[in-house]
């Protein structure tokens, strides 16, 4: 008996690449964000959308954040910036490795981003529709990138 489709990758993003989705991303990265640039890989058959940003995070002069969006609504949506500094937002299937992570949503928090199941975290974003997730990516990005902190990326509010 074959494996399934969700049993075979169970780290991976399920579903072909939802090239109206990352349009749909596209357009509120620059209605939101002054400091992005976000450019689809390929126009017409996209893997990703790269978002390009002026300044990163806690002194990093520039940083980008790569986002993938499928047509089952599994994503990734990944920082890196010029200091080294990864971390990324996900919704996708992870083998059941994060035992302590409800459902599909989950965190990799910085300075690497690790998979350790220990590292990982649940994600303050529960919301489903690209344009709800997005809008929570760029909120958190921006109050982390005021408060010079990693701390707000998964806190959903602003540090005490």
């Amino acid at each position: 008996m074959r494996d399934s489709p969700d049993q075979a990758e169970t780290h991976t993003l399920r579903g072909a690449t939802d090239r109206p989705a990352l349009l749909t991303i596209r357009d509120v990265v620059e209605e939101m964000e002054p400091l992005a640039t976000p450019e689809l890989d390929d126009y017409l058959h996209p893997s990703v959308l790269e978002v390009m940003l002026d300044e990163g995070l806690c002194g990093a002069a520039d940083a980008r954040i790569d986002i993938q969006w499928t047509t089952r609504d599994d994503y990734k949506f990944h920082y890196t910036d010029t200091e080294g500094v990864n971390l990324r937002w996900g919704k996708h299937l992870h083998a059941g490795d994060y035992i302590h992570v409800p459902g599909l949503e989950h965190y990799h928090p910085p300075p690497n981003a690790g998979s350790d199941p220990d590292e990982v975290e649940a994600s303050c974003i529960s919301q489903s529709p690209e344009e709800l997730v997005t809008r929570a990516v760029l909120k958190l990005w921006r109050v982390a990138y005021h408060t010079d902190s990693y701390e707000p990326l998964n806190a959903g509010r602003n540090p005490p």
